[in-house]
């Protein structure tokens, strides 16, 4: 069980500092524990905080509760995330969105669950589309919401176990497809505004009728109903069923990542990717990865549209009439790239990223150490044992270029983070 009075349940990152460190895993979980040491590095990462794995322990020992001091520890951590980032959740003019991630001590890859853009509701889209003037890009950001809010929460969470093909999910990417074959769009990208607005208001009916409730219209309730879904996630079937074929116990637990949202679906100045610091099926010490320009992180992984190629050196026969993200934005890709050799440097061993490009701006979304085939552990080790800066020498004394947090373009000061 939590101890109240001494046990530290919140902890905070983002603006150049970090309450944990990388060596906080148990505690923090992998994702967590990264955020707060890259955030310590200096390196971009948009302000949040964690809730610790103790917490996801004792809401399990517990009848599903949570420690009396829970409550007015994150409202705490989510002002301090405010004063970061230039914005209040669920305010009506200057709102503040945010994600709630899963992150076990352990890499569980999409055993857990993850929700977008908490806090858009009738209240907050106002504010939101006068901030940024871009109504479309509102409306796709909220019908993203009540897309997985809808799965996570309310049925998942909920306990709902649908038939084969019912699930809520299911049934609101059809209606999605549906409308981009009736109105001839190619892509989700090519919705207008227009055709968002109709379908959230379809999505929000079809969501009563199939889950028997309102989707939530409260910023406050959708970040707790968030929070209580990625616990639950835990002793989702999936996730136990990972635990055993992995040998993770199950009292390890989850932590609960609570991130400001920046976005890549803001126009073509705007894009999401992930990546590995070295190709994981070779070892090659080339930088490797995927991105796509205008959408959000589940879009790279989702198979929707064919990724673009991060950089030229590695583009193949699917990608290679694509632009890369080095021609793409070139002002973008070095810092990325910089980035990169400083991770590397710093963890000693190659790394697993995810970014977003916010019109124009980098920020950094997670490193963990990347997974790879036994050939490219074997190269790996080769290459790094030679490779000044890497393995067995001084951190940071190589040659390559390192990510610097002086380096201000493009990224400023967190806290003059505009839309």
């Amino acid at each position: 069980m939590v101890k109240q009075a001494t046990q530290k349940l919140v902890y905070s990152f983002g603006g150049g500092k970090a309450d944990g460190r990388a060596d906080m895993k148990d505690l923090l979980g992998g994702k967590g524990a990264n955020l707060a040491e890259m955030a310590n590095l200096g390196i971009p990462v948009p302000a949040g905080f964690t809730i610790t794995t103790e917490v996801c322990t004792h809401y399990y020992q517990n009848d599903r509760s949570y420690p009396k001091a829970l409550a007015a520890d994150v409202q705490r951590a989510l002002g301090r995330v405010e004063s970061v980032m230039g914005a209040t959740f669920g305010d009506a003019r200057n709102p503040l969105l945010v994600s709630v991630r899963s992150g076990a001590r352990k890499s569980m890859p999409g055993m857990m669950e993850t929700v977008l853009n908490v806090g858009l509701c009738s209240a907050t889209i106002p504010g939101l589309i006068a901030k940024t003037g871009n109504p479309r890009f509102v409306y796709d950001a909220y019908r993203r919401l009540i897309m997985m809010y809808s799965d996570v929460v309310m049925e998942k969470a909920g306990g709902i176990e649908p038939a084969e093909g019912k699930g809520i999910r299911q049934q609101l990417d059809r209606m999605l497809g549906e409308m981009k074959k009736a109105r001839g769009r190619a892509s989700d990208a090519d919705l207008t505004e227009a055709d968002l607005k109709e379908l959230v208001q379809l999505f929000k009916t079809r969501v009563r009728e199939t889950l028997g409730k309102e989707f939530p219209d409260d910023a406050m309730d959708q970040l707790w109903g968030g929070i209580g879904a990625v616990f639950s996630s835990w002793n989702g079937k999936r996730a136990i069923s990972y635990r055993r074929i992995e040998g993770i116990p199950d009292e390890w637990g989850t932590a609960v990542t609570v991130q400001a949202m920046v976005f890549g679906n803001m126009g073509d100045t705007s894009a999401t990717g992930v990546a590995f610091t070295r190709n994981p099926a070779t070892g090659e010490n080339k930088f490797y990865g995927e991105w796509l320009v205008n959408a959000q992180g589940e879009d790279v992984v989702a198979g929707i549209r064919t990724p673009n190629p991060l950089n030229e050196a590695t583009k193949n026969e699917q990608n290679k009439s694509l632009p890369s993200l080095e021609t793409a934005m070139p002002d973008v890709y070095r810092p990325l790239e910089a980035i990169r050799n400083n991770l590397e440097a710093h963890y000693h061993d190659m790394q697993d990223i995810e970014f977003t490009i916010q019109e124009g701006r980098l920020w950094m979304l997670q490193c963990r150490t990347g997974k790879r085939t036994g050939t490219a552990a074997l190269n790996m080790a080769m290459d790094m044992l030679e490779e000044e800066g890497i393995v067995g020498q001084s951190e940071g004394g190589g040659s390559r270029p390192v990510f610097n947090p002086d380096d201000r373009p493009p990224f400023g000061e967190p806290d003059e983070l505009k839309f």
